[in-house]
Formats: structure tokens, sequence, C-alpha cells
């Protein structure tokens, strides 16, 4: 049973991960020098193979890639210095595709070595591994931390007098964070399970605090 619980929190985490984090800094992740996109860009220029990296675009973007792919080619053979550059006009332009295959900007090439948080390099080590559970344990473990925290903030100062406004205002500012966060979390499982937005969920969305 209480592994059960567990997974069931453990999806509701990832979609609450998802919500908090925004497609910006999803596909931050793949602006990184060290991070999937450009890793597979490195191992196709070395081996002169285009398919190690194409799946990383749209169908619709392959020839494009490919004409950037030829030229890089060509032009690193000449030294190493133009191999370089040649190299990060690459880099620029596949994420610069990408990017746009997903409806995000091109912002640029971010450095290696960037705090990414625990989630994004723990979610690539269970793949790597094949292990989920580790990811279970972060994702649950900081719903658990939210919840226990906005809720014993909420119960400290559930109990005020009627007449203490100053208080009551308190109790305001403890009770909305939780339910708001709560909401979220219920609402990531519902879009989970497939069936979007309840109607008890659009309606509260309604009438936000």
């Amino acid at each position: 049973m209480k592994k059960n619980i567990l997974s069931a929190l453990a999806v509701l985490a990832i979609h609450f991960t998802l919500t908090l984090l925004g497609p910006n800094n999803l596909f931050a992740h793949c602006d990184g020098m060290d991070g999937p996109v450009i890793s597979a860009a490195k191992n196709a220029l070395d081996t002169g193979d285009i398919n190690l990296v194409l799946f990383w675009v749209q169908k619709k973007d392959e020839a494009e890639l490919k004409k950037a792919f030829q030229k890089t080619l060509a032009v690193r053979k000449i030294n190493p210095e133009a191999k370089e550059l040649a190299d990060i006009y690459f880099f620029e332009t596949l994420v610069r595709i990408h990017r746009a295959g997903e409806g995000e900007p091109y912002t640029g090439i971010k450095s290696a070595g960037r705090d990414l948080g625990p989630a994004i390099p723990a979610a690539d080590k269970a793949i790597i591994d094949g292990k989920l559970e580790p990811l279970y344990k972060i994702l649950t473990d900081k719903i658990h931390e939210g919840l226990h925290e906005k809720f014993k903030e909420v119960m400290k100062k559930k109990d005020f007098k009627k007449n203490d406004v100053g208080a009551g205002r308190e109790f305001v500012e403890a009770y909305v964070p939780f339910v708001h966060y709560v909401e979220v979390l219920y609402d990531a499982a519902a879009k989970a399970g497939g069936h979007g937005h309840s109607q008890e969920a659009e309606k509260g969305s309604e009438h936000k605090h």
C-alpha cells in the first residue's frame, strides 16, 4: 500500500515539477555544452554521421540541418581554429532549430557545468541507469517537504480570535499558498490521468484566492 502511495506521489511530483519549471527552463537543458543535444552533435561531427544528431530536429527541418552539417565538416578540416568556429556554428544552428521545433526562442549556448538543480541530472541518470527509484525519492521528498511546511504554517495560525483581524490576515497568508499548492498537485494528477482539468478544478480556477 505504501509503495502504491509513493508511486502515485511520484507521478504527481513529476507533473508538478514540469508545471513549475515551464517550457523555457525545461528546454534550456538542451542549450548546454554538456547537454544531450550538443553531445549528440559532437558525436555526429566526429564520426561524420548526421543520423547521430538528426533525430533532435523535426523532419521538416532536416534539410537545413544537413546543409549546416556539410558546411561544418568542410570548414573544420582547414585548421584547429576553423574547426572550433565551425563546430560552434553547427551547435548554434542545431539548438536554434531544435528549440524552434518546440516553439521556443533561441537564447544562445549555455556553458557546461551549470547548476541545473537536482531534478534534471537525476532524470538523466535514471535514463542512463534504467532505474527510476532514485528519481522517485527526490520528487516525493520535495512534495512531502512542501506540503508539510505549508500545512504547519496553516495549523499554527488557524485558531485566531474572530475579532483579531491582524491574526486573521496572517492565517489567510498561510492558507492561500497551501491551498494553491494542493490545487496545482491535484490539477497535475488530473492531467496525468488524461482527463485534463476536472470540472471542480475549472470552477475553482475561476475563483482564485
